[in-house]
């Protein structure tokens, strides 16, 4: 879609409020995506946000996916406002965000292996 500057305001607002939840960020890369107008179904907005972060980058996608209650596969009414899109998009990075600080902070238990051969002799 051609650039906004209120779209890419919102976007920056967005993107330092993620500083917040961890402060390590390399980089935000987003991408928004409008393909055609529907005629029917208006014009569904895709967000991907690539966040650089240590230990691998964290990638998030916002795309319309059907419904699966109607027999028409149309995408939710709230992909066609772009605010709503990154929105929620963002709300999605900031969740994924702090799992991830979590798991490098150590505050996230990691389930040993029950196929693992214990070092220690038995008692």
């Amino acid at each position: 879609m051609p650039p906004s500057a209120a779209v890419a305001a919102r976007v920056n607002a967005e993107a330092q409020k993620l500083h917040r939840y961890f402060d390590r960020i390399t980089h935000c890369h987003v991408v928004i995506v409008a393909p055609h107008k529907h005629h029917r179904h208006g014009r569904h907005y895709s967000v991907h946000v690539d966040l650089g972060v240590p230990r691998g980058p964290l990638v998030i996608n916002h795309e319309p996916s059907p419904r699966t209650s109607t027999p028409r596969s149309e995408p939710e009414p709230s992909h066609e406002d772009i605010y709503v899109v990154i929105r929620d998009t963002f709300d999605t990075a900031r969740r994924r965000l702090e799992d991830h600080a979590r798991r490098l902070r150590g505050d996230v238990k990691s389930h040993r292996d029950p196929d693992a051969v214990d070092p220690s002799p038995g008692l």
